[in-house]
């Protein structure tokens, strides 16, 4: 499989990884969109949330918690912070291996887009 977000799990790309675990990855946007703008995918290859099946519920719910505690790591947990999954195309999806956008650091403009 060519997917640049597997590659980033499976160290076969070098990124600025914040936080690891067995099931997920999360590392510094190469390109962001805000002072803390941080991407976090399981390791396991879902290309979208359409291919989300019910045994994945405990997977994503982690995805959220890793959130929280990377939030209040980079403390942007008080200020807030957004967190953006999109889904195909026309939403801007441009990896397709699902993953949380963490953007903070700045205030948040709605609606966004």
């Amino acid at each position: 499989m060519d997917c640049l977000f597997c590659k980033i799990a499976n160290k076969q790309i070098s990124s600025n990884i914040v936080y690891e675990d067995s099931d997920v990855t999360a590392f510094t946007d190469v390109s962001p969109k805000a002072p803390v703008h941080i991407l976090i995918i399981p390791k396991r290859h879902i290309s979208t949330v359409l291919d989300l099946k019910d045994e994945d519920m405990e997977l994503i719910g982690r995805l959220y918690i890793i959130a929280g505690k990377i939030a209040r790591d980079r403390k942007i947990d008080q200020d807030g912070f957004r967190l953006v999954m999109n889904c195909n195309k026309n939403a801007g999806q441009s990896v397709f291996h699902i993953h949380l956008h963490m953007l903070g650091g700045r205030v948040m403009n709605w609606p966004p887009g």
